[in-house]
């Protein structure tokens, strides 16, 4: 438990928590850090694999299922049925351990995967600048802070220059909050601690350095993380949750059923209670969490050779549904490398003056790694003198411009670029070829026009202005009656083969819709570029101007969003959900709101923290064809994951309609407890496999939906062709070849595990089966467990389980059935999915 001075540090300063903490302004020794690690528990140990093993392999006997059958074992055990004790306990042991082993890979997958993306944080250590990892940060380390960083625990502020902080996910207050070094009253509100920095909050401009005060659980996050925890459900598992509600009610139904007739029907209590138990596991599809995990950690793997990184298995679903992609232009749509195309005054002459300011300016800065600043610093100006920093206003993106002053061999400067409308706004001078300075509104105009001018042309334009200061605080209230000196000319060329990517997007049904901060000049010739012919823009201002309704509709034609804040891309992408399931790509701080409001959120390597942490998913390439891989993968997992729930529930459905109806008329168990069970454990090998199997080019041309109105319909249409086929199996053991009652029991037993392994084939594609070449293991697998289900009656422990050889006639008579079982499944199949093509 933390002292109460350590709940309320913000009441006192700096040198009281560097006495307490036996830290200083150059932070901790790496001994001592490493001391209270040890202390805290917190130092890294390498985990106990085979305890970690040991609990997967648990859990998987806690499913419903799992439970039932070993429920099973139990009422087995009590009747002192000790051979089919040993069976099922040898299908339970079998089935978990298959499950075990593959979520066990699975799982090392997404570990591997996340332990690639870890938030690191500039921390000093020895008094050296070092990157560590979040969790080996403890309470009197100092830390580094710059616009884009996440803050890794609860922290009191040393310096700070211009530093603001996104804290909406503590207070909801979705403007930055403004940061600098003080003591505030220990009653002080949340939101207005000017003094700390939270865990989770990120630092959206400026920068600075705080002492860490609080980390992990004793921090305000962790205190809330422990009191309330949410976990959003994607689409797909939602349906997941709603179809497995909807068998549940047949399942109980039927077996409730089928129970009842047995016992009217005079069969023993516990023999028809061990028989409806078994029906009902059989009913059930207890590999759908594998499934589904397996095949999403196959996709997570191979995204992963194509640069991708998978953060939210889950996520892996929902990027097969997507239908629109939003993104910036910039490392996309562009090259992504901006190149210097010109730098002149303000009458449209190059300007050494303007290069000089330009590398000065991009030089001095501290805050995040930009593109512009990077290209900047690369000029060659013709005077190698380099002046002296004294002071420098971050840029934020409120003002969106940055400032730095300098002291120069005659003077101290004020050097200000940023977009064009927020430097000429606070100039009231400008600066002409000649060296004059006028005053700037008779010139304000063509100012403007020559703006225009040069983003008709493609240019990315930003501006920059300068004005003698005193040599006193820097601060944002200097910018003002400043000397427009000129505009930087910027050039990110369109990336060749975008119309390629644009296109292979279209093929999916994947529309793409550009969001971006520049000038709706600039947009509009990247869209002619991209081969948009006339595309339909709206900018910020007019997204200011229009309804919340109007914009749902609008949003659809619009093609390229321009000029537009932060804050209105997070609008955007929420209207444009109410007709398409939307991703969204961005890599900035003005990015993270509409990565969290998009149904999958993108980002890359490079970029932020806060923006990698809000992703789904980080691109080690920035580039957009990678995406068209991972929808594709997404498509295949969905696809995957739809096969098994069809191919079970349709088959396993039939199964017990059958059973049901066969109980009215036989004087005998149809099939043993056991041998239901059995059957499950046989079909379940190949179905294991699914989850790698190939996929049809045809369904990976649109968006997976998950539609349970039309699994209800596949399950009840092929549930009752199955029990179709399996009541004439019935009626030609029964009356036409005379089985008794082993002979009967093995032919039903094998009829029924062969109609689930052809199935498998029939249904795994929408087209003809054999126009579809399966996954390599779905066909070994379900070879071997064919083999052995005919195999089976004829080893030497085939009467423990019920089994008979068969007489070839017999034999003959079910391979004949089920090659019209098959033929006429085939058919149906095409007629289903060409009436239900969402699917």
């Amino acid at each position: 438990m933390q002292p109460a001075s350590e709940n309320m540090f913000w009441q006192f300063d700096s040198r009281f928590w560097f006495q307490r903490l036996n830290s200083s302004g150059s932070g901790l020794s790496q001994a001592a850090a490493n001391k209270i690690l040890i202390q805290k528990g917190l130092h890294p140990k390498s985990q106990s694999i085979f305890k970690k093993d040991l609990l997967l392999f648990i859990k998987q006997f806690k499913s419903p299922i799992m439970l039932l059958m070993i429920g099973a074992v139990a009422l087995s055990a009590f009747l002192g049925e000790g051979s089919d004790v040993l069976i099922i306990l040898t299908i339970v042991l079998s089935s978990g351990t298959l499950s075990f082993y593959q979520e066990r890979n699975a799982g090392r997958v997404a570990e591997k995967l996340k332990s690639m993306l870890s938030i690191k944080s500039t921390v000093l250590r020895d008094g050296i600048p070092q990157e560590i990892v979040a969790k080996a940060i403890v309470p009197g380390d100092v830390i580094d802070l710059n616009a884009g960083d996440m803050i890794p625990a609860d922290c009191m502020l040393i310096e700070a220059d211009e530093l603001h902080a996104n804290e909406s996910s503590l207070t909801g207050e979705s403007f930055p909050t403004r940061k600098e070094v003080a003591v505030v009253d220990k009653d002080t509100e949340l939101s207005k601690r000017i003094n700390c920095l939270w865990e989770g909050t990120n630092i959206v401009s400026g920068t600075g350095k705080a002492l860490v005060i609080q980390t992990g659980e004793d921090t305000l996050f962790g205190a809330i993380a422990r009191s309330a925890t949410s976990v959003m459900e994607t689409t797909f598992e939602k349906g997941l949750k709603d179809f497995g509600f909807f068998l549940m009610k047949i399942t109980l139904f039927l077996s409730f059923f089928i129970l009842v007739i047995n016992l009217v029907n005079h069969e023993g209590v516990m023999d028809s209670a061990l028989f409806a138990l078994a029906l009902a596991v059989g009913m059930a599809p207890e590999l759908l969490p594998a499934i589904s995990t397996i095949a999403m950690s196959h996709g997570a793997k191979r995204l992963f050779e194509k640069k991708v990184i998978v953060k939210k298995l889950a996520a892996i679903q929902n990027l097969g549904e997507i239908n629109l992609l939003c993104t910036d232009k910039t490392g996309t749509i562009t090259e992504g490398t901006i190149q210097v195309s010109g730098l002149v005054d303000a009458t449209g002459q190059e300007s050494e003056f303007v290069k000089q300011l330009a590398f000065w300016n991009a030089s001095f800065e501290t805050g995040y790694s930009n593109p512009i600043d990077d290209a900047l610093k690369l000029l060659k100006p013709e005077s190698n003198f380099l002046p002296q920093k004294i002071g420098e206003v971050p840029y934020d993106f409120i003002r969106k411009r940055l400032s730095i002053a300098v002291k120069t061999d005659k003077d101290n400067l004020l050097i200000s670029k940023g977009a064009f409308s927020q430097i000429i706004s606070i100039c009231s001078q400008l600066k002409l070829s000649n060296g004059s300075v006028e005053k700037i509104d008779p010139h304000r105009a063509e100012i403007e026009s020559r703006f225009e001018e040069f983003g008709e042309h493609g240019a990315r334009v930003i501006a920059i202005c300068y004005k003698k200061i005193d040599s006193g605080k820097i601060s944002k209230e200097l910018e003002s009656e400043m000397i427009f000196a000129g505009f930087i000319l910027l050039h990110d060329p369109v990336k060749a083969g975008i119309a390629e990517t644009i296109s292979e997007l279209q093929k999916l049904k994947v529309g793409l819709k550009i969001i971006t901060g520049d000038n709706r000049n600039v947009a509009h010739s990247i869209a002619k570029d991209m081969g948009i012919e006339d595309p339909v823009m709206m900018t910020g201002k007019d997204l200011n101007k229009i309804s919340p309704e109007a914009l749902k509709h609008l949003v659809r034609k619009t093609h390229i969003f321009s000029e537009v804040e932060p804050q209105q891309k997070e609008r955007i992408i929420l209207a444009l959900k109410h007709s398409y399931t939307v991703a969204y790509m961005g890599d900035g701080i003005n990015d993270v709101s509409a990565i969290n409001a998009a149904d999958v959120g993108i980002s890359v390597e490079n970029a932020v923290d806060v923006a990698r942490e809000a992703a789904d998913f980080v691109l080690m390439e920035k580039n957009l064809m990678v995406l068209v891989d991972g929808i594709k993968e997404g498509r295949t997992t969905f696809a995957n994951t739809l096969k098994y729930l069809y191919i079970s529930t349709g088959a396993t459905f039939g199964n017990m309609c059958s059973v049901a109806a066969a109980s009215l008329i036989l004087p005998f168990l149809p099939m043993l407890p056991k041998q239901i069970l059995l059957t499950n454990f046989l079909t379940d090998l190949p179905f294991i496999t699914i989850a790698g199997d190939t996929v049809d080019e045809e369904q990976l041309r649109k968006p997976g939906k998950w539609n349970l109105k039309v699994i209800r319909n596949y399950m009840v249409i092929f549930g009752f062709h199955s029990a179709f086929f399996d009541m004439i199996s019935f009626l030609t053991l029964l009356f036409l070849l005379k089985a008794k009652e082993s002979e009967f029991q093995t032919g039903w037993f094998i009829e029924s595990v062969l109609s689930e392994l052809f199935i498998i084939f029939i249904i795994r594609t929408h087209k003809n089966f054999y126009k579809s070449k399966p996954g390599k293991y779905l066909f070994i697998f379900s070879a071997l467990a064919l083999v052995l289900t005919v195999g089976l009656p004829y080893l030497p422990f085939a009467s423990s389980i019920g089994l008979t050889p068969l007489p070839f006639v017999n034999l003959l008579a079910i391979a004949l059935i089920l090659a019209a079982y098959i033929l006429t499944a085939d058919l149906l199949k095409v007629w289903f999915f060409r009436k239900h093509r969402t699917v």
